[in-house]
């Protein structure tokens, strides 16, 4: 999983030096983190249809579709912000093991 991250993530920043007309992502990029956003809440409401939608139908194939759009969407802002996706998974492993409620305890409050 990490791998197919990682030559994702490679992609995107070589994206970033494209013209926009050469690509999806480099057109992302050229217009900016606003229209990046506007696209991960975008496909994460689809994502959200997709799942109550499999519930109904018992077909998870829009779930699985549609999530990789998110993922994707998150990456690509990830690498606007210049945050490597390492950052992410260390995150995650940091929380392996720990309780949902345990991990929140833990946030600072501001």
């Amino acid at each position: 999983m990490t791998d197919t991250i990682n030559r994702l993530a490679k992609v995107l920043e070589e994206r970033k030096q494209a013209a926009p007309e050469s690509s999806y992502v480099a057109s992302l990029y050229h217009k900016g983190l606003n229209k990046i956003l506007e696209k991960v809440g975008e496909e994460a409401t689809e994502t959200i249809i997709a799942a109550k939608d499999a519930v109904t139908t018992g077909n998870s194939d829009d779930v699985i579709y549609e999530t990789a759009d998110l993922w994707f969407h998150s990456l690509v802002m990830l690498s606007a912000l210049n945050i490597e996706p390492q950052r992410v998974l260390d995150e995650l492993d940091r929380r392996f093991g720990l309780s949902g409620h345990e991990e929140k305890a833990s946030r600072t409050k501001e």
